[in-house]
């Protein structure tokens, strides 16, 4: 019966660890797959819920990525990074926060960490798949390894034919949940010159706020 029982946990570990591969290994070509473009473009959907305080809140957003540079219009706010510094524009304060990449201002949860936040820190476990509008939608989900992380678990879906992410949903430990979904998703676009330069003089009565 020992031996049994032995052999049975044997193979549920192995399972796990056979799903946990499966799901990094999927992961890896999604990540792969982002850098193969030149650039990115996504309107993306954000919602957060949380029943015990009532709160639901919808936004719309875009993104355009191109390496470590990127352009974000979410939530009435401009983020801009230029692969260096990352220009934080408020039009209702008529405030620029500027801060160097790695410094005061950490961007790492916002949309445009959204195809590669997922490479280090967590756990893998392979979750269900979904048929959606005709695509095919694996989720894995991400358990987040350190216990000071607010994150309870991530799911992530990916569109199994482009190796594309299709949405995130993210849970916290305090109960609210966060749904990131692309809407759109461009790739190597035609992009102006000057498309991740900030031009101060395009905001003149703007207060500046340097971080760093």
């Amino acid at each position: 019966m020992k031996k049994i029982i032995v052999l049975l946990v044997m193979i549920t570990l192995n399972s796990y660890a056979q799903d946990a591969t499966k799901a990094k290994a999927l992961l890896d070509k999604v990540s792969a797959t982002a850098k193969s473009y030149k650039n990115i473009q996504i309107d993306f959907s954000y919602k957060l819920e949380n029943t015990k305080e009532k709160v639901n809140q919808n936004s719309k957003g875009n993104v355009t990525l191109s390496g470590s540079q990127y352009l974000l219009n979410f939530m009435g706010v401009t983020k801009l990074s230029d692969g260096k510094k990352i220009y934080t524009i408020s039009t209702e304060d008529e405030e620029i926060s500027i801060a160097n990449i790695g410094g005061s201002d950490d961007d790492a949860d916002t949309p445009a960490k959204m195809l590669t936040f997922f490479n280090k820190g967590f756990k893998y476990a392979w979750d269900i798949s979904q048929n959606v509008s005709g695509k095919k939608i694996q989720y894995v989900k991400l358990i987040p390894i350190s216990s000071k992380d607010d994150r309870k678990q991530i799911l992530v879906g990916v569109d199994t034919k482009t190796n594309q992410i299709y949405n995130t949903i993210t849970q916290s430990k305090n109960g609210t949940k966060v749904t990131l979904s692309v809407n759109t998703f461009k790739t190597n676009q035609a992009l102006p010159k000057n498309q991740f330069t900030f031009a101060a003089n395009k905001y003149p009565n703007y207060y500046i706020n340097k971080l760093d």
